[in-house]
C-alpha cells in the first residue's frame, strides 16, 4: 500500500486513493484550463492505456485512476503519468472544441419555473431562453445520473435558488437552474432545480452503440426550438444532434 502522504510534481499533487487508487490533483479551483488538464489525462489513458489500469474517474480538477498493485506500483504510475503530463501543452494547443448542439423548447409546458426565474432575475421569459442558449457550457463532469452534465459557464444573470422542495419527479430532458449551475436532466428523476425548458432528445439512451450524448470535456450549446419543431423531433428516430469542432 502506498504512503499516505501527498506527492507532489510541478503542480500535480499525486494522492493515494486507498491500496489501489491514485488521485492526479491539478489545482484547488474549478476552471476550464484545470479541466483541460484533466481531460487530457483522461482521453491519454484511453487512448493510450497504461498495463494495469483499469478504470478512470474524471472531476472538475482531479483524476482517478485505478490500477491492479500486481501490475504496477503506485510509484511507477506516478512515474509514468508525470511523463505523460508533460506533454499536455504541446497536444492541448491542437486540441479542437467538440460542440454538441442541444435543441430545447423553452417555457410552457416544458419549462414550468421559467415564470419563477424571471420573477427572481427580472428578466423576460424571451430574455432568459436567449441569455441561456447564448454561450457553450463546458461539461466538466458526468455524474448523479447517467448521462447528467456538470456545466460550467452560466451566465450569472441566471443565477436562481433550487427549489425549496425538491420535485419526486422531473421529466427526461428536462434543462434546469440550480443556483449558479445549469443541466439536463438524462432520465426522468427527483430534482430540485427550476426547469426553464426541455430537450426532445435523449442525452443518455442504453440502446444507442454510444449511450451517451456528450463526455467529459465535451460543449454543449442549448438551440431553441418551437412546441411543433420539439414534437418533429421527439417522432424522427433518425433525428441525430448536430456536432461541431472549432
Amino acid at each position: 500500500m502506498p504512503s499516505g502522504d501527498t506527492i507532489r510534481v510541478g503542480n500535480i499533487k499525486f494522492l493515494p486513493a486507498g491500496d489501489a487508487a491514485l488521485v492526479m490533483e491539478f489545482g484547488r479551483e474549478i476552471s476550464e484550463a484545470l479541466n483541460a488538464r484533466v481531460k487530457f489525462m483522461y482521453d491519454l489513458l484511453r487512448d493510450a492505456p497504461i498495463e494495469g489500469v483499469y478504470e478512470t474517474v474524471p472531476s472538475y480538477r482531479s483524476l482517478l485512476i485505478c490500477y491492479l498493485p500486481e501490475k504496477i506500483t503506485f510509484g511507477e504510475l506516478k512515474t509514468k503519468l508525470s511523463a505523460a503530463a508533460e506533454g499536455f501543452f504541446t497536444s492541448a494547443a491542437n486540441t479542437k472544441k467538440r460542440i454538441v448542439h442541444i435543441p430545447v423548447a423553452y417555457g410552457g409546458e416544458f419549462g414550468e419555473d421559467i415564470r419563477e426565474v424571471a420573477a427572481h432575475t427580472g428578466l423576460s421569459e424571451k430574455e432568459i431562453a436567449e441569455i441561456h442558449s447564448g454561450r457553450e457550457y463546458l461539461v466538466y463532469m458526468l455524474g448523479f445520473l447517467p448521462g447528467f452534465p456538470y456545466l460550467g459557464g452560466m451566465d450569472k444573470r441566471l443565477n436562481t435558488p433550487r427549489l425549496k422542495n425538491p420535485r419526486t419527479k422531473i421529466p427526461q430532458g428536462s434543462v434546469g437552474i440550480g443556483g449558479e449551475q445549469t443541466g439536463i436532466y438524462p432520465l426522468a428523476s427527483p430534482g430540485g432545480w427550476r426547469l426553464i425548458g426541455r430537450t426532445p432528445v435523449k442525452p443518455y439512451d442504453p440502446e444507442r452503440e454510444n449511450p451517451f450524448l456528450y463526455a467529459a470535456g465535451d460543449y454543449i450549446k442549448f438551440e431553441p426550438v418551437t412546441a411543433k419543431e420539439y414534437a418533429e423531433i421527439e417522432k424522427d428516430a433518425d433525428y441525430a444532434v448536430e456536432i461541431s469542432r472549432i
